[in-house]
């Protein structure tokens, strides 16, 4: 996969060790929701939805339209946000450990033939709601949430976490 140059340019100073980044995810349908874009990633050959690294000041939303450009040769817009989670730690062949923030847009169609571009993936593939490939769970739920109405927004959260801060005293 594609290292982006500041990703890279950080990992000359810290090698391996772990990263916080932040992440997009772009559940493209068309304009009738009866079908999803997805690539068939080339490292592993697991479908997804289009994913990516947001570069230092992008936009969340501009990074969803800018990797569906890198990864599928489309172009869409987004729609609304569906899910906000961490993903990882992720562990890569070559030792780099990274964790992501990611924020996951719903993206509709809007024009361009989906091809792989980048050479991140191998395919793109419209797939029927109904005919969806195998993929992760968390792939899954945020599929379902761009389809869902009423529209849901999913995130985690923890309440013991919660509870402990509510007990931090005023300062």
């Amino acid at each position: 996969m594609a290292i982006p140059k500041f990703v890279a340019d950080l990992r000359e100073h810290v090698g391996h060790a772990p990263l916080w980044l932040s992440g997009v995810t772009a559940v493209i349908t068309n304009d009738e929701g009866t079908a999803v874009l997805l690539v068939k990633r080339s490292d592993n050959g697991h479908w997804t939805p289009v994913t990516g690294i947001i570069d230092p000041n992008e936009e969340p939303a501009n990074a969803a339209i800018r990797e569906a450009i890198e990864e599928a040769g489309i172009m869409c817009e987004p729609t609304r946000i569906l899910a906000i989670g961490t993903v990882g730690p992720t562990t890569y062949l070559n030792g780099d450990v990274s964790s992501y923030l990611d924020i996951s847009l719903h993206m509709r169609y809007i024009s361009g033939t989906p091809r792989p571009i980048d050479g991140e993936n191998s395919e793109v593939r419209w797939f029927p709601v109904d005919a969806l490939p195998e993929m992760n769970e968390r792939f899954k739920r945020t599929i379902s949430v761009a389809l869902a109405d009423p529209q849901p927004t999913l995130f985690s959260f923890d309440p013991a976490a919660a509870e402990a801060a509510a007990e931090i005293p005023d300062l």
